[in-house]
């Protein structure tokens, strides 16, 4: 059969763009075709710049590793040591009254104590010390593309990542450094977390999570808003069960019984509250035996920052020590 010159063309563009599309021939990492494909269509991103921006990203092991021994996996007598030592606490105190005038306007300006601010920079990067020296795009491609135990969860993270706008990554996307899970800046942002609550605070036109005190605070403070923070309300507070008080268990540290419930059900508030505040239970191994603790909704909030109630916990008692130095050294 002749083959006109046009349909000779024709039959080769199909051949030549099939190839383009097949992943033998554009895939780098399993899934980068169709994860490239859903970028574009969603945000008509160039097709090239976002394979050329995977085919530099790699694989890590050390990553892999890494996430299969999170430090929330311990219990509290072992964990809390990590963040509450006294160098993390006086560095804390020394933190806040050098930035207390903007820590306290962005803490009036979205209802959240100050001190709460310090100690999330406190607890994921020691006062922006240690942010992380992994690229975020190897984090997220290892854990999205290689990891299967949590790849929805990181693969989404990676499809916004390769979304966001210009300026709200701080910089060109494959230079970025963060955590082995993808975090980054002082307060250890997904990407997902930059999109929903990150703020320009200091309103030049770019989130600047690495550079930037009133971004980093603000947005810190922004997601505790919009997750639902009580100003003024408690946190925690320990709990003292009597003998026959009930056995509870809780699948998160959602507030879901009046407090006078877990008081009817054997466990005492060593403090005063209001009545018919809600609260939950918590339950942790310390140093002397168990500990109790009612969880309150603010408490929740930090959860939802991280869903340990042991990274909760060493949080509120990281704020309240900077708090307590913060009040004591203020008339020295």
């Amino acid at each position: 059969m002749k083959l006109t010159r046009s349909r000779t063309f024709r039959i080769f563009a199909a051949l030549f763009l099939s190839a383009l599309g097949s992943p033998s021939f554009a895939e780098t990492h399993p899934g980068q075709a169709q994860l490239v494909n859903e970028v574009a269509r969603e945000t008509g991103k160039n097709p090239q710049q976002l394979n050329a921006l995977l085919d530099g990203a790699s694989k890590q092991q050390s990553i892999l590793d890494a996430i299969s021994r999170p430090a929330e996996a311990k219990p509290w007598k072992d964990y809390r040591p990590i963040f509450l030592t006294d160098k993390r606490i006086n560095d804390g105190v020394a933190f806040y009254r050098e930035h207390r005038e903007l820590l306290e306007r962005i803490g009036q300006e979205y209802g959240v104590p100050p001190e709460y601010i310090v100690a999330i920079v406190g607890v994921e990067t020691f006062y922006g010390r240690n942010t992380g020296k992994y690229k975020v795009l190897d984090a997220l491609v290892t854990l999205g593309l290689y990891y299967p135990p949590r790849a929805t969860f990181f693969r989404e993270q990676l499809k916004v990542l390769l979304s966001l706008p210009d300026t709200q990554l701080g910089g060109p996307l494959d230079t970025l450094t963060g955590s082995y899970a993808g975090a980054q800046g002082w307060g250890q942002f997904m990407p997902s977390s930059i999109r929903d609550f990150a703020v320009d605070e200091d309103h030049d036109g770019h989130i600047d999570l690495h550079d930037s005190l009133p971004d980093i605070f603000a947005s810190v403070a922004n997601y505790f808003a919009k997750h639902g923070w009580v100003t003024g309300g408690p946190v925690a507070a320990r709990a003292q069960p009597d003998g026959a008080a009930k056995p509870i268990s809780v699948k998160d540290s959602k507030p879901q019984w009046a407090l006078e419930q877990l008081e009817a059900w054997g466990y005492a508030p060593l403090q005063s509250f209001n009545p018919g505040i809600d609260t939950s239970l918590q339950t942790l191994e310390g140093p002397n035996g168990p500990e109790y603790w009612f969880t309150f909704q603010n408490f929740y909030v930090i959860t939802r920052y991280n869903r340990s109630p042991l990274y909760a916990l060493a949080v509120h008692q990281l704020a309240e020590a900077i708090a307590k130095g913060v009040r004591e050294g203020s008339n020295p």
